[in-house]
């Protein structure tokens, strides 16, 4: 299945490229690179261009990790039936390196939490409701998006182990899987840094801020 999964990461990757924010931007003739933080996401989009653009990137971001899920799913399901979550993370884990890493941008891409999401709903969409309910809590309590975005990413990952515990992910690979899941959220962190540091000195911005510190 080495080759499954390689072609399950390269799948992933290409959905990744579609970089909504980017794209949108240059639909309304601006370089969204130039605005705001200059992060090509979700929360630089809705902060420069508007709630519309914001809520338009956001799905087009989480719906490219859906569809690289589903269309591996797709290809592979009858063929290793027993093995097919695995190949799903993979295909999560490529699409949030497409978005984040972005070759047509120079590799200069968003954070994929957005695509973190769409690729949870698709491989594991029980863990979607903690996650949701910790993302809104966190912004109607501390205000901070990037709060949100930090336990979405623990959320998910937690919640794996625990399904996988639980035999809902099935059988095979689950160390594997942990690891894909974990790699997945990890960079999720590892794009967040900057907002860490803020946050930690507190002067990251919170929810509605239209300007972001860079």
């Amino acid at each position: 299945m080495t080759a499954a999964r390689m072609i399950a990461v390269a799948i992933g990757y290409l959905f990744g490229l579609f970089t909504t924010g980017y794209f949108y931007a240059r639909h309304v003739h601006v370089d969204i690179r130039n605005m705001g933080s200059g992060n090509i996401g979700t929360t630089n989009t809705f902060r420069t261009l508007g709630k519309k653009a914001g809520v338009l990137v956001f799905l087009g971001d989480g719906f490219k990790g859906v569809f690289a899920v589903l269309l591996v799913w797709l290809l592979y399901h009858s063929r290793y039936p027993d093995g097919i979550k695995i190949l799903e993370a993979y295909a999560g884990l490529g699409a949030v390196l497409g978005h984040n890493f972005p070759v047509h941008l120079k590799f200069k891409g968003g954070k994929g939490i957005a695509t973190t999401a769409g690729m949870m709903l698709a491989f594991c969409p029980w863990a979607v409701p903690v996650c949701l309910v910790l993302f809104t809590l966190s912004i109607f309590v501390k205000k901070y998006v990037s709060v949100g975005s930090l336990l979405v990413c623990i959320g998910f990952f937690v919640q794996t182990v625990i399904f996988g515990k639980n035999g809902m992910l099935g059988a095979q690979a689950l160390a594997e899987i942990y690891a894909v899941v974990g790699a997945v959220c990890v960079l999720g962190v590892i794009r967040h840094q900057s907002n860490i540091k803020r946050l930690l000195s507190g002067t990251e911005n919170k929810v509605f801020v239209h300007e972001e510190n860079q």
